[in-house]
């Protein structure tokens, strides 16, 4: 009877111990840049202990040719807002905005003539980014950094750090927008393909060989890979503009990655340097 009862103690004094553990370690706050991980009060605490830059990052919800899944844009731009805020060591990184203009739709134009793509007016998508920041303003985030991974909407998130920076003048507030994601996105990932023997009619301004690259070195399976390889060549009435995704790899994909993370993070450093 004595052993039977010693036992039972011996197990509820594990179990408590267990309990206890297991509390202690959901009590800890997570290792995340994203904010919508934390609680409330481990983003007051985090701002408090220095992280005051915070990076909205902009993706879209839109085709991209046939073999290239429509989150794209949401994909790429949280792999790289990750990378580009751990880089930074004082950052979070907001949730992404993938609700963005992409043509019209009473006709549909633009992305908006394939079926998954979803478009806001411009004006709602200025306002949605300027209520997102006012709102990390408050809370105290002194840099407020958009990146955009889209070509379409760059002139509106200019317009809002232009308008967001003059509404804010006076307080410890300011918004940025480092042209040097979204360009060497674009632009100075197309040098670098080039570089590597890659012509433009190849590499193309829209589901090309920089843009499925890209998306392999950050989201594989968001491509049809075999597909790709075996399917013939296309062109605009399938969504793909001005290339040939089919030779993409990731290999290409992280090159591309590496420059604009690297590039980013220099110059985010320097628009908040002091700061």
């Amino acid at each position: 009877m004595r052993l039977s009862l010693r036992r039972i103690l011996a197990s509820i004094v594990l179990l408590i111990a267990s309990q206890s553990a297991t509390q202690t370690v959901f009590a800890q706050t997570p290792k995340t840049v994203f904010l919508e991980n934390l609680t409330w009060t481990e983003v007051r605490d985090e701002v408090l202990a220095g992280k005051t830059t915070i990076i909205i990052p902009i993706g879209g919800t839109e085709q991209s040719g046939p073999d290239v899944a429509l989150g794209k844009h949401n994909a790429r731009v949280a792999v790289l807002s990750q990378r580009i805020a751990q880089g930074l060591g004082n950052a979070l990184v907001a949730p992404i905005i993938a609700y963005v203009p992409e043509g019209g739709y009473a006709p549909p134009t633009s992305h908006m003539r394939f079926p998954g793509t979803i478009t806001i007016p411009d004006d709602v998508f200025e306002k949605l980014l300027e209520s997102a920041a006012n709102s990390f303003a408050v809370h105290g985030f002194k840099n407020i950094v958009f990146l955009g991974d889209h070509g379409g909407y760059q002139n509106d998130v200019k317009r809002v750090v232009a308008q967001l920076n003059k509404s804010w003048a006076g307080t410890p507030a300011r918004a940025f927008v480092p042209p040097e994601y979204y360009g060497t996105s674009s632009d100075g990932f197309n040098a670098i393909l080039r570089e590597h023997g890659f012509h433009d009619d190849e590499i193309g301004t829209h589901a090309g060989l920089a843009d499925t690259s890209l998306l392999l070195a950050v989201a594989p399976q968001m491509v049809r890979l075999d597909r790709l390889r075996s399917g013939p060549k296309l062109g605009p009435v399938d969504g793909v503009y001005g290339g040939d995704p089919r030779r993409a790899t990731a290999d290409l994909g992280q090159l591309g990655v590496d420059a604009i993370v690297a590039r980013t993070i220099d110059a985010i450093k320097r628009d908040t340097a002091g700061r």
